[in-house]
């Protein structure tokens, strides 16, 4: 018998609404919780102490393992160590980089082979060459940073790396130890399988993952000994590295200064702002369509401000996500969670 790390039903939620016309033609349920910055919950939906597979949303955290185990390289090649990145030219250049600068090639790479996420991408690597390519190649996979730097962490502490993706190995161990401090969870409620990109993957609880992003938004950039605060300098600073070109995760940092933010697969999300307020959400059914529109809303609970020069409409903008018909808007994926969260207010 499977022990379902979320006990999904009774407890979930609405997060969305899906509109199209004048009828809600579907809704997203789910799990969110948004901290202030003293840490206390000011928005809960669902249950955001269950377990959950935090999925590539654990990416910063990892880095921060990496981090403290003497990984050292530039900035932006952080981030792209915490990316889910979309395969274009310059992510497949800093994969490169990254295991370049250990003295390693494509080849060391045990990810999962892949195409680029981004279709132009997909697409140059058919009719152009590449290293790995036209095929599936784990260069071309959206963990290859994360896998480059776990290689390039390995190399600077002496450990083998034909076994980096055992959950046994020191860096996964490493690993391990970081997400239970971060997160403040316990054993009782981690989890452990391996992830689409054949990394182990830990589960956390979205309390606990949203605690951890507060850690991070909040560590002073400016303390160059503190790794938190390296980290969160090197994703708020570069991302584009993070995601690419017209992910939401990209156009969220660029949109609020300083916020520390990354998406993970089946619908999850979390993020962290510089006065220690996080959030952090699982969308049940696991689909992304609605996490544009929750993540906005979120943010503004958490008391975000968007840049309206980066959006019309500022954090309005980022979460406006049309219900098409006949290729013109007909209705929206609008947050219903904001609603409850407006009435408290009042």
């Amino acid at each position: 018998m499977v022990n379902a790390p979320m006990d999904a039903g009774p407890d979930a939620g609405p997060l969305a609404e899906v509109i199209r016309g004048d009828l809600v033609e579907s809704v997203h349920l789910g799990h969110l919780v948004v901290l202030d910055p003293s840490g206390r919950p000011v928005v809960q939906v669902g249950n955001p102490t269950a377990p959950i597979w935090p999925r590539s949303s654990l990416k910063p955290l990892q880095l921060l393992a990496m981090l403290r185990a003497g990984l050292e390289l530039p900035d932006r090649l952080l981030a792209l160590a915490s990316a889910s990145h979309n395969g274009e030219q310059f992510h497949l250049e800093g994969v490169l980089q990254i295991l370049g600068s250990v003295g390693l090639g494509s080849g060391a790479l045990r990810n999962t082979p892949d195409l680029p996420l981004y279709p132009p991408a997909a697409l140059d690597w058919h009719i152009a060459p590449h290293d790995g390519g036209p095929g599936p190649a784990p260069l071309a996979q959206n963990c290859s940073g994360k896998h480059a730097a776990m290689l390039a962490t390995c190399l600077t502490q002496g450990w083998d790396i034909e076994t980096y993706l055992s959950p046994e190995h020191p860096l996964q161990r490493a690993v391990r130890g970081t997400i239970l401090e971060l997160t403040g969870d316990t054993e009782l409620v981690m989890h452990t399988t391996v992830d689409g990109c054949g990394a182990p993957l830990f589960s956390t609880t979205l309390l606990g993952l949203a605690r951890a992003f507060s850690t991070l938004g909040a560590a002073p950039t400016e303390d160059v000994r503190s790794h938190e605060a390296r980290a969160a300098r090197a994703i708020s600073a570069h991302p584009e590295m993070v995601g690419g070109t017209g992910r939401d995760v990209t156009l969220a940092m660029q949109a609020v200064p300083g916020l520390v933010a990354k998406d993970g697969a089946e619908g999850v999300y979390a993020a962290g702002l510089p006065d220690g307020s996080a959030l952090a959400f699982k969308v049940l059914d696991g689909s992304a369509r609605a996490r544009p529109a929750i993540l906005a809303a979120a943010l503004r609970a958490a008391g975000a401000a968007g840049l309206p020069g980066v959006y019309p409409g500022g954090l309005d903008g980022l979460g406006r996500v049309p219900v098409l018909g006949g290729g013109r808007p007909v209705g929206e994926v609008r947050a219903v969670f904001a609603d409850a969260y407006a009435e408290g207010r009042r």
